[in-house]
């Protein structure tokens, strides 16, 4: 008789989801469903208040990613304020994504991944965790903490706040960096690039030791998408959107947020809460692409600082140009990271950050607006439709994590179709399956706000298709 084999709840990932996999009569694995079992809504109940709030109410949709969303929404006011920011109000908006960025793939790689790299894939979960690696390599871990806590103070000396910020605003940001806070990055920057170097070096080890499950780890042919500059550069703010495939060969160019709906389609499955984006030319599901990291490594031609180009040319020699393994999101984490010290100091040294000269007033100018940015997971969609008050009417987030639903649940599959061979299943196996989940560092939290209600139906099947059970939860 066919068995279905669950993990929930999937372990070190920011938020709960569980993962389902079937098994035919033989015992090998048919198919796999990452579920997301989180229902948060807030499409819905921000509907009613007023366009100027949203900065600081979606800021609140993450602990992970509050200044992801607080950039896209304040992106979002400039266009239906229809204003200029000041190059001052872009700069710091700048700096402190590029301190969110760090933060947020610090935490990643060392707190949630690293685990399973340094401990083994088949060491003790009770002890395959963060606390475990502070007592196999303390001074790994420290450094990891400290990358991080340079992240995040950096997002404090901005906006008074490490989380919740409500800091940058329509039209641009509430105050500019103090000299004393451009004291504090400049002294600290050295110790965080060391810490880099460190990682950087540790990861492209694994790599050597890790080749069977780069292999197997989300290896499949798919659409890349996200922001680049207007030479192709590596772009986390501005740009435009770009599509490539897996051949590096450029799908789509010079895209505009603002008609997204002519390029992005949303479908909905019975058994998740998570959407599914897919690029609408070529349908639903052959649509799949994959945002973030390693998206934008793979679309961008440089990163425009010089160790991460350096950097950049090893790592497309490495993978043979564009790669294609989810596993190599880690890789392309530590990359980002550097190109984000790398750009923090050169806009530590200009004199715009300082200036008072950070934001631009005005009222209700456009009913409609859209703004985008990159967020660590990848690229965030935010879009409105305000009355002449500037009263929200509705609100539409496409959430990165969301973007890649398509890509994590071809990677589950792929995965425990390799590792998978029989009814028993040891703990190592089902750790390979859950760090396919963390190769995209989902955030889960971001991600389920749906407006509506999806009842869950479980089925148990046999191999002949007879339904030999089933549950039902309204």
């Amino acid at each position: 008789m066919a068995k279905t084999v669950v993990i929930d709840p999937v372990t070190r990932i920011e938020g709960h989801a569980k993962i389902s996999i079937y098994l035919d009569d033989a015992g090998e694995v048919s198919d796999a469903q990452f579920h997301v079992v989180e229902y948060r809504g807030f499409e819905k109940f921000c509907e009613g208040r007023p366009m100027w709030e949203m900065a600081g109410i979606t800021a609140r949709i993450c602990g992970i990613c509050p200044v992801s969303h607080l950039l896209a929404s304040a992106k979002t006011g400039d266009k239906i304020q229809a204003v200029q920011v000041p190059i001052a109000g872009e700069k710091l908006r700048r700096m402190m994504n590029l301190a969110q960025f760090t933060q947020s793939h610090a935490l990643s790689f060392f707190h949630l991944s690293s685990p399973d790299f340094l401990l083994g894939w088949d060491s003790d979960p009770a002890t395959r965790n963060v606390f475990g690696l502070m007592a196999a390599d303390p001074d790994l871990a420290r450094a990891g903490i400290r990358l991080r806590q340079f992240g995040q103070t950096v997002i404090e000396l901005l906006g008074a706040r490490k989380i919740h910020a409500a800091w940058a605003v329509p039209g641009g940001v509430r105050s500019p960096l103090s000299e004393e806070g451009r004291t504090w990055i400049r002294e600290r920057l050295p110790e965080s690039r060391a810490t880099l170097d460190i990682a950087m070096n540790l990861f492209k080890r694994f790599l050597d030791e890790f080749g069977a499950e780069a292999e197997v780890f989300g290896t499949f042919p798919s659409l890349f998408m996200g922001l680049v500059g207007k030479n192709g550069e590596w772009e986390h703010y501005g740009g435009h959107i770009r599509f490539t495939d897996s051949n590096g060969n450029i799908v789509a160019d010079g895209l505009s947020e603002d008609n997204y709906r002519d390029y992005l389609g949303e479908a909905v499955e019975p058994w998740s809460y998570l959407k599914f984006p897919y690029y609408k030319p070529m349908g639903y599901p052959d649509g799949i692409y994959r945002v973030g990291p390693l998206a934008r490594v793979n679309i961008c031609s440089h990163f425009g600082t010089p160790d991460a180009d350096k950097e950049l040319r090893e790592f497309r020699d490495r993978v043979g140009g564009v790669a294609t393994s989810s596993f190599m999101y880690h890789y392309a984490r530590l990359l980002e990271i550097l190109a984000c010290l790398e750009k923090i100091e050169e806009l530590v040294n200009d004199p715009d950050i300082t200036s008072k000269r950070c934001r631009a007033e005005a009222g209700i100018n456009n009913l409609e607006g859209v703004g985008v940015s990159e967020a660590p997971r990848g690229t965030l969609f935010h879009h409105y439709q305000v009355d002449e008050n500037g009263i929200l009417k509705k609100v539409n987030l496409i959430i990165a994590t969301g973007q890649n639903n398509l890509g994590m649940n071809k990677t589950v599959t792929q995965i425990a179709k390799h590792y998978i061979h029989s009814n028993e299943i040891p703990e190592g196996m089902l750790n390979r399956v859950e760090a396919g989940i963390r190769c995209y560092d989902p955030c889960l939290s971001c991600s389920t706000h749906a407006a509506g209600q999806m009842p869950l139906h479980v089925q148990l099947v046999a191999g002949d298709g007879t339904v030999v059970d089933e549950v039902y939860r309204d």
